[in-house]
């Protein structure tokens, strides 16, 4: 994710690659031609005009008169997000609004992977989480997604981390203990779990279920890892 470039998260506002690199280039010269863009960025007249005037239709652009002259200007970055992010939220309402009746079914094993995809899921899970969280990783993954658990602190809901390096988290209950490795596990409303690998030179794969056999067997080694913990803190 942070290795993205401009670009790359230019287009993932809804821009094409060749439509967020004019935009870029209209930034950096506030308004251009179709022509100069063109040259500036080595593709054909007919291309940057095209984009141009996607670009427009999407928000991203305007259309300047100057005498004979039609050149664009860009929409202020934080403009054209803030536009596309409300109109997703729009969009995102409408769907559920609108979406066929869900049928209920029980969790069965899901496998994630990638990083960003995982990164999502724990997110999305921590969010969820009604009464209590469990997790089981690195420090420096904690920090990944610190503000669903601060948030989760905030709302009173119970935090049990264990982790590899002293951390505070206000109420949180933390547990300190040998190195994490690459390992991360979730379990929330000891209902669904979440466990794999996840990090920079990891295969970056995840297993999510709710199943209850599984969350239990889950949620046992944890309990007992805990309760070593437990003993070594009476005994210091």
């Amino acid at each position: 994710m942070e290795g993205k470039t401009f670009t790359e998260r230019l287009m993932e506002f809804g821009l094409t690659r060749q439509e967020a690199g004019i935009y870029g280039c209209l930034l950096g010269e506030g308004k251009t031609t179709g022509y100069e863009a063109a040259k500036q960025l080595g593709i054909s007249r007919s291309n940057a005009y095209n984009s141009l005037a996607s670009m427009t239709e999407k928000g991203a652009a305007c259309l300047v008169e100057e005498g004979t002259t039609r050149k664009y200007a860009p929409v202020p970055l934080d403009e054209f997000c803030k536009n596309r992010i409300r109109r997703l939220e729009e969009s995102k309402r409408w769907l559920i609004g609108h979406m066929p009746a869900e049928k209920t079914y029980v969790d069965g094993y899901i496998t994630i992977e990638g990083a960003e995809h995982i990164l999502d899921k724990i997110r999305n899970l921590l969010l969820k989480t009604e009464e209590r969280v469990y997790i089981s990783c690195a420090s420096n993954y904690l920090l990944l997604f610190i503000h669903e658990v601060e948030k989760l602190i905030k709302e009173r809901k119970r935090v049990v981390v264990i982790t590899d390096q002293p951390v505070n988290f206000g109420n949180a209950k933390v547990y300190v203990g040998a190195s994490r490795g690459m390992q991360i596990g979730i379990i929330s409303d000891s209902k669904y779990v979440l466990t794999g690998e996840y990090g920079e030179g990891s295969i970056n794969t995840c297993l999510y279920s709710g199943q209850k056999n599984f969350v239990e067997l889950y949620k046992r080694a944890l309990a007992n890892e805990i309760k070593l913990f437990a003993m070594q803190e009476e005994n210091q």
